[in-house]
């Protein structure tokens, strides 16, 4: 056996990642949304496993798989964040239309139908989140499970966010029943909660969970402007869902910043894919609940 050094093969060159145009993530039939939501709310048999995963082939996991290839060739988990900031400033600079007619047009029963469409992640919020925590290292488990704390009230009914969704929809004199909303949300919607599972439990590995999470506890910070406007404007007394989120959130988004710092081997494309996805389906599942509003409501 020979113990003469190989040489080293040179460099080949350094591939520029491709950027991927901003787009909405097509979601499947409102069946397929549908089914994959009720077979995540159970605990699945081994044909539930099955069509999970074909779901899932279809929807979203091309899509991780397409933004982690072209992710930028970050130099650390500093770069990848400082990315992050740059990405959210854009976004909140280029909010859409539908953002102002929410905020300043949007009647009663308008607003109402786009309260229905989230419902389906209101009434539960946070709730599908909780089986990240010991996906995920240690230090990194620590932060997000102190975001989930704040989440479900600390421990205070009164306080967890999904009460005060309900207190939302008692105010609007809509169901506090799950199943009332299954007919009418949109697949948008339907994959806005999805989303949530799939990161949770579902994707191939947490640090999609860190790179979503991170931009969501952001982006509410301006993206629940325009529902807390309107409440303000349609004087909704239980408007608390929005106007805790632009509090709490602020403090959320440094966890989740610590989170990702905390990790010994960070899996950079795949945190910046997550951010990519997160984006793109919650960007979606807000226009199709407001145009179904605007389309459906005088």
């Amino acid at each position: 056996m020979s113990t003469t050094p190989a040489t080293p093969s040179p460099p080949g060159p350094v591939a520029v990642p491709v950027p991927v145009a901003a787009h909405s993530i097509t979601a499947p039939p409102a069946t397929a949304q549908r089914e994959l939501h009720a077979l995540y709310r159970r605990v699945p048999h081994l044909g539930d496993y099955g069509s999970m995963t074909a779901i899932e082939e279809r929807w979203i996991l091309p899509k991780a798989r397409a933004y982690e290839a072209s992710a930028p060739r970050f130099g650390s988990a500093g770069e990848l964040l400082q990315a992050l900031k740059e990405f959210l400033a854009e976004e909140e600079a280029a909010l859409p239309e539908s953002a102002t007619f929410l905020a300043e047009r949007a009647t009663l029963d308008q607003f109402k139908l786009v309260v229905r469409q989230f419902a389906l992640d209101g009434l539960t919020e946070s709730e599908s989140l909780l089986p990240v925590v010991p996906r995920l290292p240690y230090r990194s488990a620590m932060a997000v499970f102190r975001v989930l704390i704040d989440e479900l009230g600390c421990g205070n009914e009164e306080k967890a966010h999904s009460q005060l969704y309900r207190d939302l929809l008692t105010e609007l004199d809509l169901s506090l029943r799950l199943d009332d909303y299954l007919d009418e949300t949109t697949p948008e919607c339907f994959a806005y909660v999805n989303m949530f599972h799939w990161l949770a439990s579902r994707a191939p590995s947490p640090q999609y969970f860190l790179g979503a999470y991170a931009y969501f506890e952001t982006s509410v910070l301006y993206a629940f402007q325009s529902y807390a406007r309107a409440a303000r404007r349609l004087g909704i007394v239980h408007d608390a869902y929005y106007t805790e989120h632009l509090y709490i959130d602020s403090y959320h988004s440094g966890h989740m910043r610590t989170a990702i710092r905390s990790l010994e081997e960070p899996d950079l494309a795949k945190i910046w894919a997550g951010v990519r996805l997160a984006s793109d389906i919650v960007g979606a599942a807000n226009e199709a609940a407001v145009a179904r509003a605007r389309g459906t409501a005088a």
